[in-house]
């Protein structure tokens, strides 16, 4: 994404650690709460939207790997195949800095440091029945075998990263999933809303994390 020096670690306001990227001038997770943001958005309005024992789960932008771990860790009696997608991935001195396994605590760290050991676009266990497979490339070049049943959105907000929130791309996102899949983002911008109508997305605002007031869900019915 830049050059590692360039990216600095950040506390947010519920103690846990994100990252700033200046190339952007955007943060890798709220800086009103890394964890709390996380989990209302991708683990309690994602993953227990669905009821599914078995899910193929699609992370764009592995990041940090905050959401990987916090799905691991709320997984509960599932199976998941968890993809996540990351063109740049984040430098090893960074994640050495990150807080949030042990603001999490339990096994977390010991997840957090597997899952940042794992080799790049290999599938391995992270825990028994959480299948593993982190892909180092571009979204726009991503051309799985395997349709998903939920997608994380969480690429840098439009204002950083345009061309990641087109009607391609969520066109594309709706091609990759399964009908009555899911696909939640913490953004709400009324473009990025039409622009997942448009591709055939059945699309809701619902209240968001702290610091924001409404994020999206949307369904492939």
């Amino acid at each position: 994404m830049e050059e590692k020096k360039e990216i600095r670690h950040v506390i947010s306001k519920d103690g846990s650690s994100t990252l700033y990227a200046p190339r952007f001038d955007e943060h890798y997770h709220s800086i009103h709460g890394a964890i709390q943001e996380s989990m209302h958005v991708f683990i309690n309005a994602g993953l227990r939207a669905l009821e599914k024992e078995e899910l193929r789960l699609l992370e764009m932008g592995l990041g940090t790997g905050l959401n990987a771990v916090l799905t691991a860790i709320h997984m509960d009696d599932r199976k998941i195949q968890y993809t996540g997608i990351e063109a740049f991935p984040v430098a090893e001195d960074l994640l050495t800095q990150l807080n949030y396994p042990k603001e999490l605590g339990g096994d977390a760290e010991t997840i957090f440091k597997k899952l940042h050991a794992m080799p790049w676009n290999e599938k391995g266990e992270l825990i028994p029945a959480f299948v593993l497979e982190k892909i180092q490339g571009k979204l726009e070049e991503f051309d799985p075998e395997s349709s998903y049943d939920l997608v994380y959105f969480d690429a840098f907000a439009p204002s950083a990263q345009l061309e990641l929130w087109s009607l391609d791309i969520f066109q594309k996102m709706f091609g990759l999933m399964n009908p009555g899949a899911v696909l939640v983002t913490y953004c709400a911008k009324g473009d990025v809303r039409r622009a997942m109508i448009a591709a055939g997305f059945r699309v809701e605002k619902i209240p968001g994390p702290p610091g924001k007031r409404e994020m999206l869900r949307a369904w492939k019915d």
